[in-house]
């Protein structure tokens, strides 16, 4: 299945402006099945969250670090997978990612026998961790399968993908393991011992078997992908950069500086929305849902992602990525404040509908963020994923204060992430003061 890679005559050239590659269809749909794998396996975190925090009886704050754990990971490891995809290159490192995501998966096996809490978020920081090396090379590979000016419309519609995964997840997740409400510590003490067993042991398995059947998938993708002949695009990765420029010199250009920031509120806010919607549809006052129909609003909160993603596609080919950016943030500022003065359904849809606005940000703030970088884009891009760390710090920090003021007032979180997303779309994802080594 070889594609061939075929330089255009300015490839070597090291002006990112260039139409430098090739447009590889079939390389582009390879790596579409990769955003959709760890978009399903990231959105399982929404379905653990609620199914946890009843199995070890946790209130919000310690249930949250289930967030914290596994987008920490991308914090602490991004820097050490930039610079292994930037010694092994876009493919081997795409491989070794779904190895490790696949190890992860398979610990979940035995932290689900165990029943030990801490066991569970262990095996959440692996598989985090290679997540986090398949982010790293997968993003900024996409955005360089073709030319500069639809690398946001590409990466859009790659993106569209992993919402796919997102929009699914919930509702296996749902069936799988929310299906069965989880007994009290004081209504498991009341079973015979026979029963204890046979209850924990069906506990366990409702988490045990989902995650094995990924492990499986992922070494299988993890195969696929190395025998397929992916386009190398070698020279766009660190190896290209002589200069030897440091992450800094990447982080001084205000446009990288400042789609830091916005991956940051924009993965924070999504995962918290994403994170509290079980609980939040299940408040008597606000859905009085159980947990498997309120698994389903969670599904169709991503399922709006990709929708807006295919939609949005279409739409960033056509106008400038950064209005069209600024206007979705907007739209998703007046939804959090629907949604946090209306009770029933109008609060239940306002919530569920911002997925649908949620939908080009990451892409677009990625592919602003990585522009004109050159050499540079291997550093440009492992800061943007270390900014996924949003998605730990933000929720934890919702649970916080939902312990504090209830969890509908603690939707003021989220609506400061996307004020911030308004300011990145007008100004900060403005080009000034390039580094020399991209010029």
């Amino acid at each position: 299945m070889a594609t061939g890679y075929t330089p255009s005559p300015s490839s070597s050239s090291t002006n990112a402006g260039d139409n430098r590659y090739t447009y590889f269809p079939l390389a582009l749909g390879v790596m579409s099945t990769i955003f959709f794998m760890w978009g399903f396996i990231t959105c399982l975190n929404d379905i653990l969250i609620p199914h946890l925090k009843a199995v070890f009886e946790l209130n919000y704050a310690q249930a949250l670090l289930i967030q914290l754990t596994f987008f920490g990971a991308y914090f602490i490891m991004s820097l050490p997978a930039g610079k292994i995809v930037a010694a092994v290159g876009y493919k081997k490192g795409i491989v070794l990612g779904l190895i490790v995501t696949g190890i992860g998966a398979a610990l979940f096996w035995p932290a689900a026998g165990l029943r030990v809490y801490a066991f569970f978020l262990g095996a959440l920081f692996i598989l985090a961790t290679g997540i986090t090396v398949l982010q790293v090379a997968a993003n900024p590979y996409v955005a360089l399968l073709g030319p500069e000016k639809t690398a946001s419309s590409r990466l859009t519609l790659a993106q569209a993908l992993n919402s796919f995964g997102t929009f699914l997840a919930p509702f296996f997740g749902g069936v799988l393991i929310l299906s069965n409400a989880v007994k009290s510590s004081a209504d498991v003490e009341k079973l015979s011992a026979a029963e204890q067993v046979t209850y924990r042991a069906h506990e366990a398995a409702s988490v045990q078997g989902p995650y094995i059947g990924l492990a499986i998938v992922l070494v299988l993708l993890a195969i696929g992908v190395y025998l397929f002949n992916l386009p190398a695009l070698e020279e766009t990765t660190e190896k290209a950069d002589d200069s030897h420029h440091s992450l800094m010199d990447a982080l001084k250009t205000p446009h990288v500086f400042f789609g830091v920031l916005g991956i940051f509120f924009y993965v924070g806010g999504e995962v918290s929305i994403g994170s509290f919607m079980i609980n939040y549809l299940q408040l008597p006052e606000i859905g009085n849902m159980s947990g498997e129909v309120a698994a389903s609003h969670v599904a169709f909160y991503w399922g709006g992602a990709m929708v807006g993603r295919f939609i949005g596609s279409a739409l960033l080919a056509k106008f400038s990525p950064r209005k069209l950016l600024a206007v979705f943030a907007l739209i998703n500022m007046l939804l959090v404040i629907t949604t946090m003065v209306t009770t029933g359904t109008v609060a239940v849809y306002s919530i569920v509908v911002i997925g649908l606005f949620n939908s080009i940000m990451f892409p677009t703030i990625f592919s602003l963020g990585i522009e004109r970088m050159g050499p540079l884009t291997g550093k440009a891009s492992s800061l943007l994923i270390m900014a996924i760390v949003g998605g730990a710090l933000i929720p934890w920090i919702q649970g916080i204060i939902a312990d504090g003021i209830g969890l509908q007032h603690a939707f003021f979180i989220p609506l400061i992430c996307y004020a911030y997303i308004v300011f990145y779309g007008i100004s900060g994802s403005k080009i000034r003061n390039l580094p020399v080594a991209t010029r």
